[in-house]
């Protein structure tokens, strides 16, 4: 996305906090397991965390009927033995509802990701009221004051936290700011380009004691094993499952389980 929709989708999101629209559920959904996030993205194997999402400013609709189609994708993540599943909830840009974290956690079992511009701690308590166990801290929006204290919030509440890069220098923020996870997006949030490669060459920048988390732009089992190789460990994965007329086999196949 180019610089001014970013810009513009952050300052929708604090317009948005404001009117009230990230208020913690009324009965809370769960009780976030943090630990079981990180945990699952450490175990052996190709760990893949499989999206829902309804659109993007860059991809326009993906799923269109996402909304009713949240269970199937869900359990076909469960048997296709995904590590966790995000949610993107973002409403005005992305079609998100956090409702699908509820039900994505429920029929699958599997740990939650809350994907969203994350900018204020009453976002935390909105994920944490929703059952999310873990939620997406975007560095290219936040200060190092801001990514510290969100930091520390969502470890209070018991949520992981997926620090997102795009550079070496937000890398560098992120590992200062004491990130266990972090994320490399292979997507410019100010172009729209994918670059696979430019992400690749990032995985040696974050420690070795954290989690590598490659996101965006992977769509073949190729893909998985060239930033396997680089040094990612888990890899985050939306449109080439969500467009597959078989997701769960699109995912063993992403896995190398096929």
């Amino acid at each position: 996305m180019t610089e001014s929709i970013l810009r513009t989708i952050v300052e929708e999101t604090r317009a948005a906090i404001s009117a009230g629209r990230y208020a913690p559920r009324e009965a809370p959904a769960g009780t976030p397991e943090g630990a079981r996030f990180s945990g699952s993205l450490r175990e052996p194997g190709t760990r893949i965390i499989a999206e829902l999402k309804r659109r993007s400013p860059s991809a326009g609709e993906i799923s269109p009927h996402l909304d009713r189609r949240i269970e199937t994708f869900a359990l076909a993540y469960r048997r296709g033995h995904a590590a966790a599943i995000s949610v993107v909830t973002e409403r005005s840009f992305f079609g998100g509802d956090p409702e699908w974290i509820v039900r994505a956690r429920k029929i699958s079992g599997l740990p939650v990701l809350m994907k969203d511009f994350v900018v204020e701690e009453r976002q935390l308590d909105f994920a944490a009221s929703y059952g999310a166990d873990a939620v997406l801290l975007i560095a290219a929006i936040l200060d190092d004051e801001a990514l510290r204290r969100l930091m520390a919030g969502a470890a209070e509440r018991g949520l992981a936290v997926l620090v997102e890069a795009h550079d070496a220098g937000e890398i560098r923020r992120a590992a200062a700011a004491g990130a266990a996870i972090v994320g490399v997006n292979a997507r410019d949030l100010r172009s729209f380009s994918v670059d696979l490669a430019g992400a690749a060459a990032l995985a040696g920048a974050i420690s070795e004691t954290a989690v590598r988390v490659a996101e965006s732009g992977i769509s073949s089992r190729a893909d998985v094993e060239r930033l396997a190789a680089a040094g990612f460990g888990a890899f985050l994965v939306g449109e080439a499952l969500l467009r597959s007329e078989d997701p769960e086999e699109t995912l063993r196949v992403l896995r190398g389980a096929a």
